[in-house]
């Protein structure tokens, strides 16, 4: 399949089948992650791959509460893969002060989506969480208290087909050279 292709497959899975995920298949897509580019060439994320069932139901039931239950879904996940983000390089450090942007978490959703992408050439699903306890996820993982956790990826098998893509058309979005 080529790129395009690829893009248009890979889609935000909710509903996992109870099949164990091949080892293999998540060190290619951690492979794939890792050739991620980065700002400065920074590298500023780890990635801790959860497999043990009681330790990534601990990490899923952070994933939700009350009040937003709607990654509930994340228990039926085969695995969880959580993108720490390290300290940034002082180079990094500096962008961030001069320009007001952390480059760190824009490199972390460039890093989550190579890693989604390989995993649909896998053919796993994924679904790229940004809320969480981060605190308590912290604690059950042992993750120091200076890092921070950028995102959450649930892996498995999909249970269902993709559904057909709801996207603005290019000529929506595309402008050449000025906004107007």
């Amino acid at each position: 399949m080529d790129f395009l292709e690829l893009c248009e497959k890979r889609y935000s899975c909710r509903n996992y089948l109870e099949k164990e995920v091949e080892k293999e298949k998540i060190e290619k897509c951690l492979e794939a992650a890792r050739l991620a580019p980065s700002a400065v060439n920074a590298q500023p994320w780890r990635f801790i791959v959860i497999d043990d069932p009681e330790l990534k139901k601990k990490v899923a039931n952070e994933t939700f509460d009350k009040l937003a239950s709607f990654n509930k879904f994340s228990l039926k996940a085969q695995m969880l893969v959580v993108i720490v983000n390290e300290n940034p390089v002082i180079t990094s450090f500096l962008g961030r002060f001069a320009q007001g942007r952390d480059f760190s978490l824009i490199d972390s959703g460039i890093v989550a989506s190579h890693f989604c992408l390989k995993a649909t050439e896998e053919g796993l699903g994924t679904c790229i969480l940004g809320y969480f306890n981060e605190n308590n996820i912290k604690k059950i993982l042992k993750i120091p208290r200076k890092k921070s956790i950028s995102l959450i990826i649930t892996v498995g098998y999909p249970a269902d087909s993709p559904r057909k893509k709801i996207r603005k058309s290019i000529e929506t979005l595309r402008k050449y050279n000025v906004y107007l």
